[in-house]
Order: structure tokens, then sequence, then C-alpha cells
């Protein structure tokens, strides 16, 4: 009878795995369901609608601010809420919450820009491609390129309201998430640094940023030529325009955010001996803030870092996220001594290469 019981329990346990395994496998194959409710969420402004009446608001009042269904806006609700996105007080209102606040279409620390440019059919349709392309050896187009017939920077160039979404996403996602982090760890590293180059810095708010927390420096926001053009201006930074693989900018220190993941080891290499050659001989430094992928961690963080490794091979040049390993390769191979990797409370680490 003791084995039949074990038996029984040792059934039971296998077919609970089972069944989570399932549950498992379902998330995946409708993961693509909350990126569209919340870019639907955002579409409609229901946080900056609920933001602007007081921060509370019945379905009633809601739907008739929104002219939208109450039965289907009700529905949209209960899924949002179930996620954090949202919350149902006891008086049948609806409220913000922190996640939602960071979903707003409007603010300072909106990342809302971010989500619309990803989940944008421009920036969506690459991943069709993404087996076709692995098959390829690396013979053949990259998937971006096969789903709109030019890379992602011709594609920008060519279509200035994808580039006005462009712009605005990443400038989001550094001015919410990547800088105040880099302010809060590492504020040190612009020590001494008189004047500070941002190769590839879009619009310049990131710089602008930076400026203002350390108003000694000056600013040059550099970037190619249809970018800046379009770039408000701010106080302590002059934008120029051009190309990072023919030159940058001289100053006593070179800044890249989120750009060398772009790029391939021989262009990364490229663009860091350009920066090499724009920042004196003897103090000054580049300063790079990017992922560093740990293969080793299995954290949520970890999880993310190696999310954006697979969305630059969708939508760049056989651009990728790098290990330890392979950025003390690419700087030593642009002729720096020396490197330091310093972590930062967000998924990106700040990475000194001294000359």
């Amino acid at each position: 009878m003791d084995n039949i019981g074990s038996k029984d329990s040792k059934l039971k346990i296998e077919e609970e795995e089972n069944n989570d395994i399932k549950i498992q496998v379902w998330k995946y194959i409708f993961g693509f369901v909350e990126m569209a409710v919340i870019k639907c969420a955002i579409e409609l402004k229901i946080g900056d609608t609920i933001e602007a009446h007081g921060g509370l608001m019945t379905l009633t009042e809601l739907s008739s601010s929104l002219n939208c269904s109450p039965l289907l806006l009700h529905r949209i609700l209960r899924f949002l809420i179930h996620r954090g996105i949202f919350k149902e007080e006891p008086t049948k209102s609806y409220a913000q919450t922190p996640m939602s606040r960071l979903l707003t279409s409007s603010g300072a620390h909106s990342l809302a820009p971010m989500h619309v440019l990803e989940s944008s059919h421009v920036m969506l349709a690459p991943w069709h491609n993404l087996s076709a392309y692995l098959k390829a050896n690396d013979g053949g187009s990259q998937p971006f390129e096969m789903a709109h017939g030019k890379d992602l920077w011709r594609y920008c160039a060519a279509n200035s309201s994808h580039n006005k979404v462009m712009n605005e996403g990443m400038a989001s996602f550094a001015r919410v998430v990547i800088v105040p982090a880099v302010l809060e760890r590492c504020g040190g590293v612009f020590e001494g640094v008189g004047s500070l180059v941002d190769v590839g810095g879009g619009n310049g708010s990131c710089l602008s940023v930076l400026v203002k927390a350390f108003p000694w420096i000056r600013g040059i926001n550099f970037d190619l030529p249809h970018v800046v053009s379009v770039s408000q201006e701010y106080e302590g930074v002059r934008h120029v325009g051009g190309n990072m693989f023919d030159f940058v900018p001289k100053a006593d220190a070179a800044f890249i955010m989120n750009a060398l993941h772009d790029w391939d080891d021989e262009d990364c290499i490229k663009i860091l001996k350009n920066c090499k050659e724009a920042i004196p001989e003897k103090t000054g430094k580049v300063i790079i803030v990017e992922v560093v992928i740990d293969e080793k961690d299995e954290s949520m963080v970890s999880d993310i870092r190696l999310m954006l490794d697979m969305i630059m091979m969708a939508h760049t040049i056989k651009g990728k996220e790098r290990t330890r390993e392979e950025w003390a390769y690419v700087l030593q191979e642009a002729g720096f001594s020396r490197h330091t990797i310093t972590p930062t409370s967000t998924i990106q680490s700040i990475i000194q290469g001294f000359v």
C-alpha cells in the first residue's frame, strides 16, 4: 500500500509540474497581449485623463471623457489592474499606480514614448524575419532591412515621422531610466571634465540633464545631421551634425550611451578609435553607458539584458549586447590602456576607457 501511495503522490507532483509548464507556455504564446493592451491605454490617454481629473474617476466618468464603450473599457482596465497598472478603489473609482504613471503619454518621467516606439508596426515587422536571418548564416539582409528595404538608420533618415518616434522613445529611456542611475551611482566620473561630447546623443535631452547636474561641463551633442537639425536648443549644449564613423568633435571626454551595442566589433572599434582621437592624449577618457551581459546571472535584470540582445539582433546590423570579456576586447583593440566597469541601479553599467 505504501508503494502505491508513493506512486500516486509522485504522479500528482508530475501532473502539477506539467500543468505549470503548460501555463508558462501559454504566457509565452500570448506574450504580445500585454504590449498591445498597454499601447491601447497610452493611445487612449487613460492615465493622463485620470490625472487631469484629480486622480480618481468612475468608469462612467472615464468612458465619457474618453468617448469609449464602458463595457470594453472595463475589460481593458480589469486586465491592466491585474498587472498593477492602475488600481480600483473601494469607491469603485479608478486611480493611478507608480507603474501607470510611468506609462502616461506626457510628463518628464514618462516611458510611454519608448513603448510607442517598440510597439510600432515599424519595429514589430522585423521580428517576423528572425528565423530567415539565422538561416542566412550572416550572408543576407538583417531582419529590419528584410522588412523595410533599408536599415534602421537610413529608414529614419527617409521617414521623418518614425525618426521623431525613434528620437522621443530613446530620449525618454535615457532621461527616465539611465541618466538618473548614472547620476545616483557614478556622478564622480564627470569630475574634472570641462567639455563632454555625447556621441550619438540623439536630440540632446540626455546631455542637457548632465550639463544641468554638472554646470561646469560644456556639452557637445553629436549625431547625424537629420537628427540634430530637428533638436531643440538646450542651455550649455551645442549641436553638431556628423558621422561618428568619420570623426568625433574634440572634447575632454567622450560620452556614449546605448550606441555601441548597435554595431559589430569592427565598427565598434572604429567608433572608439575616433573617440580616442578626439580626447586629450594623457587625461582623456571615454565614458560608455551600456549593458554588460553576465551569462551566469539568472536575475530578472539579467533577463531584460538578454531581451535587449534579441532586440539588437532584430533591429540592427550585427549589433549585440556584450560581456565583460567582449568589452575588454573592443576597448583594447581601440587603443585604450585600461578600463573599469561599474554597475548602476538599472540594467546598464558605466564603462570607462582610459587613454
